[in-house]
């Protein structure tokens, strides 16, 4: 089938649409600069620019049946109130804006959403969230609510619908691995904060097949929750890695030191989620590398 991809040129999108192609399916990414995303991507993918807050005419989406929406601006970012506001409009508008493109296009039959496990709000809880807990109150979580209700408007011009919160996705070639790994190779890693945080991590190549499989079976509609199966306190997470690097993970970044430094966004880091896939698991599905351990020293190899 013909999917149209938000964010086709980024971290987890270029290697989506080349899943997608490889599967079959035929591709139309929806990106700011299209000429720059297609150098990126496997030939044939065709493109049609998409910008947050600017409506979308039907012809973007160029007949696409499905739709992935991985877009968004970034949270790694000082949570100013300009920066807050950026955040919250790129999803909820841009959202919105693809809904109504899809409801006027009237081809498309599926679509997935991509949140995050932001959504259960900073928590040091231990107690493990699926997707019947209740969502949390702080910015992040207020963001995922708004984006999330944006997105189930599909479901009203009858599109079979699933939103995605998706974990830290693990991969040399960007994220929170990509940040971590000059430190954690210099011997200067370690926890952060407490330690005693829940890290809700996801191997790339498992989060790409969990995508797939929801682009692939749109009876699998609602919400599904897109980590490892085994999520890990921070300071596991930091001596896996260390492990896997050879070096010492003894170093400890306080947390007043990093709330100077990041301000509120250092609460992504110094809190978390204990997320659990229950709603995946129930349909099947797999996990290539449900252990940090064994995603790490298939990473780092």
């Amino acid at each position: 089938m013909k999917v149209a991809v938000t964010g086709g040129s980024g971290f987890v999108g270029t290697r989506l649409v080349q899943g997608l192609v490889d599967g079959g399916h035929t591709v139309h990414v929806l990106v700011r600069n299209v000429e720059h995303a297609l150098s990126k991507l496997p030939p044939g993918v065709t493109g049609a620019v998409f910008r947050a807050g600017e409506p979308l005419g039907p012809e973007a989406l160029a007949g696409a049946e499905a739709v992935v929406h991985l877009a968004g601006e970034p949270v790694n970012q000082r949570w100013t109130h300009e920066g807050k506001r950026r955040i919250h409009e790129s999803r909820v508008q841009g959202t919105r804006a693809l809904v109504e493109a899809m409801r006027a296009a009237g081809t498309v039959r599926r679509f997935v959403s991509v949140s995050a496990v932001g959504y259960y709000g900073g928590t040091r809880s231990a107690e493990p969230k699926t997707e019947e807990s209740p969502p949390g109150e702080d910015f992040l979580a207020s963001v995922c609510r708004d984006w999330e209700a944006e997105a189930s408007r599909a479901r009203e011009a009858g599109i079979s619908t699933a939103v995605v919160r998706m974990g830290a996705v693990l991969h040399p070639e960007g994220g929170a691995l990509h940040a971590m790994l000059p430190p954690f190779r210099m011997g200067a890693g370690g926890r952060v904060g407490s330690g005693k945080q829940y890290v809700s991590w996801i191997h790339r190549e498992d989060a790409l097949a969990g995508l797939r499989l929801l682009v692939e079976n749109p009876a699998l509609e609602g919400s599904f929750n897109l980590s490892s199966p085994e999520p890990v306190t921070n300071t596991e997470f930091a001596h896996a890695l260390g492990t896997a690097l050879g070096r010492p993970s003894v170093m400890h970044v306080p947390g007043f030191v990093l709330k100077a430094a990041l301000g509120e966004m250092s609460m992504m880091v110094l809190e978390g989620q204990r997320v659990v896939p229950r709603r995946l698991l129930e349909a099947g599905f797999t996990f290539q590398f449900p252990r940090l351990e064994e995603a790490l020293k298939n990473l780092l190899a």
